[in-house]
């Protein structure tokens, strides 16, 4: 149940007005009174004459009228009150009482207080009314109504679970804010996909992905073809900005504006210089990165940089440290870069996991000096590559990314339950949903590929990788006939083991970082993770012929990387991943 808050300045009138005629699409029906302060005021009914109309206006004006000139300048109360989609729809008197709950829990008409202000509940639709209230009580004072859209909110959870309707998550005033009916009415009449406020707020946020000064971000929001207003001081100092879409203009043919703090509370242009204080850091390569990764400026090597970045921000989360909150932050920054570069295969599906974790950012936690450099300038580094699209990227390396960042929104989903962040763990969970559908599309030729090449390795070698395997998970049954659901992962060991690793210690490795029963499919996500520990290419490589650990030489050491630098960290480092228990 959603309860929705509006004052005005206006009279009644033209409020009562809209509430009992057709709506703006012919979308009113049966339009009539639930309920209301005396339970004796007119009901003009459907469609009413001009006269019904003002006659139940004026009686609810009556006390602002006694004020004259002191009335306050806010007159108007209005409140919308709709159930979710799947509820069942109530019946007026239902309608009446939730009505008489919501004046109550607001300060508008105290239960038993006879002199409080006048209000009447519409209702013209079967999910939802409309509550008109005057600001002035009876008695001539002013109506108190200190957080009433927070009592309203915290009043609507009560009445959804005492009702059976769907019960909806407590905000925490972090949001940002939703586009109004008229909003949307205007996006469908325009026919637009969606609001223009919706299309810019995820504009401002991929401008913001790794930008490294204000003013390269203004200049990618220019470039997106977004209208900038910049609000100076008489000193020349910018002190905000505001966007525009071209084209969504007023009725005066004026562009509409939109501050960056209207769009969400960390976008406004004082939060953004302080994100940009914290990176991102110079470009340097990252530790342990070799000459078949030389080519940095590759979409592939960004998205391989940001994959080992990510698995980083998991470990803190898991470690339930507050500090962890900016690093959500930063993750998200990789998330929008990602969205604005992704082949067309997996884009819709980021964007909308960028939508859904941009929630799982903004909480009441704040780290203010924790270092998210890394992380931002990962998100640099795949905006400056571009799209992977005709690059030679065929999907192993976006694999790669998807299956870590799948991990960091479980990882946010639980931090921000322990913290009782209930938006903020249903927008993570959501977003995980999304990253595993990208993930089926970006990772299913090369894991097709790589189920292929160990269902061709020589039996005594797959058997011998398997048994690797089944003691690194704790599969201690011994299976009668060959196994296939591991078949990937014994050739990415096959692969790793003719570059000189040994299979054993660089499996035990990957599965020490973090717990893994919250992945949906263990193996997939230690291909990657060992791809990319290994320094594999992205993209599988079949094993060449004669050259398994059974045939090395004396002179061919086993290189065992026990961990690598750009993972390691010191015992007494509090931000280590705990070991697998």
């Amino acid at each position: 149940m959603i309860p929705k808050i509006r004052t005005g300045t206006d009279r009644s009138f033209p409020l009562i007005d809209y509430l009992f005629g057709p709506g703006k699409h012919e979308e009113h029906t049966d339009q009539h009174l639930v309920a209301s302060w005396n339970g004796f005021a007119p009901d003009p009914g459907p469609n009413p004459e001009r006269h019904q109309v003002a006659k139940l206006a004026n009686q609810l004006d009556q006390p602002v009228k006694a004020l004259g000139k002191q009335a306050p300048a806010t007159r108007i109360w209005h409140c919308s009150v709709r159930t979710a989609p799947g509820d069942r729809h109530l019946d007026d008197a239902e309608w009446a009482a939730i009505a008489r709950r919501v004046v109550h829990a607001t300060g508008i008409a105290p239960e038993g207080d006879t002199a409080a202000c006048r209000w009447v509940a519409v209702r013209h639709a079967p999910d939802h009314i409309h509550i008109a209230a005057t600001l002035v009580r009876q008695d001539g004072r002013l109506a108190g109504l200190s957080f009433d859209k927070r009592k309203a909110q915290a009043e609507a959870r009560l009445i959804e679970k005492e009702y059976g309707l769907r019960q909806l998550n407590p905000g925490d005033g972090t949001a940002a804010k939703n586009p109004t009916s008229q909003e949307h009415f205007k996006a469908e009449r325009t026919g637009r996909i969606e609001p223009p406020r919706n299309t810019l707020h995820q504009a401002v946020r991929q401008a913001l992905a790794g930008a490294a000064t204000e003013q390269e971000f203004f200049t990618r929001l220019r470039e997106e073809g977004l209208r900038v207003k910049l609000r100076k001081a008489p000193s020349g100092d910018v002190l905000g900005y505001s966007v525009a879409l071209p084209g969504d203009r007023n009725r005066d043919s004026e562009p509409i504006w939109f501050a960056g703090n209207t769009l969400a509370p960390d976008l406004s242009l004082p939060r953004i210089r302080r994100r940009l204080e914290a990176g991102p850091a110079t470009d340097t390569p990252e530790p342990g990165a070799t000459s078949a990764r030389s080519d940095r400026s590759a979409p592939a090597y960004r998205r391989r940089e940001a994959a080992g970045t990510a698995e980083r921000v998991a470990a803190l989360l898991d470690e339930d440290d507050d500090q962890a909150a900016a690093q959500l932050v930063g993750a998200g920054e990789i998330l929008d870069a990602l969205a604005q570069t992704s082949p067309a295969a997996t884009r819709a599906e980021l964007r909308e996991a960028a939508r859904a974790f941009e929630r799982a950012t903004r909480s009441h936690v704040r780290a203010e000096n924790a270092d998210i450099r890394a992380l931002r300038s990962a998100a640099r580094g795949i905006v400056h590559a571009g799209s992977a699209l005709g690059r030679g990227e065929d999907g192993g390396a976006t694999a790669m990314v998807l299956s870590t960042l799948v991990l960091v929104a479980l990882a946010a989903a639980r931090w921000h339950s322990a913290r009782g962040h209930a938006q903020q763990t249903a927008a993570s969970r959501q977003a995980a949903e999304h990253l595993r559908a990208a993930y089926q599309q970006a990772g299913a030729t090369p894991m097709r590929t790589m189920r292929e090449i160990g269902r061709t390795l020589p039996e005594p070698e797959r058997r011998r990788h398997q048994a690797t395997i089944r003691a690194a998970l704790g599969e201690t049954d011994t299976p009668a006939g060959p196994v296939r659901e591991h078949d990937a992962l014994a050739a990415v060991l096959a692969e790793a083991e003719q570059t000189g690793h040994d299979p054993q210690a660089l499996l035990a490795q990957a599965t020490s970082w973090r717990e893994l029963e919250t992945a949906r499919d263990t193996t997939d996500v230690l291909v990657w993770r060992i791809r990319r520990i290994a320094n594999l290419p992205a993209n599988p490589q079949r094993p060449r012929t004669g050259t398994t650990a059974g045939t090395r030489t004396a002179t061919q050491p086993t290189r065992t990387r026990t961990a690598q630098p750009a993972l390691a960290r010191p015992a007494t480092d509090p931000r280590r991943p705990a070991p697998r228990r």
